[in-house]
């Protein structure tokens, strides 16, 4: 199996579960993101909350750094399921 192929979501209905699942978390963390940095934006027009809003941006920036980390870790998830299911076919012989 290779990391990041597009079939790797079609090989079977739990690979499709599994991508589904790590969708929501992409989505959530990419949201999340969003709203923090638009928040951080609001907070920079106030003299007196432009630290609040320093930490919007870093907190955000923080979820943006996480959205890749989601997406190896599927892939990881695929190819250690890949694994264990090639193991297991081999045990009945």
């Amino acid at each position: 199996m290779r990391l990041f192929h597009p079939q790797n979501r079609t090989q079977s209905e739990r690979h499709a579960r599994l991508f589904a699942a790590y969708e929501i978390a992409f989505t959530l963390v990419d949201f999340s993101a969003a709203i923090l940095f638009i928040i951080g934006s609001i907070l920079f027009f106030n003299e007196a909350t432009v630290v609040a809003g320093t930490w919007m941006f870093l907190i955000g920036s923080v979820f943006f750094a996480c959205k890749p980390t989601i997406r190896l870790a599927r892939e990881i998830h695929y190819w250690r399921m890949g694994s264990l299911d090639k193991f297991g076919s081999h045990a009945g012989e």
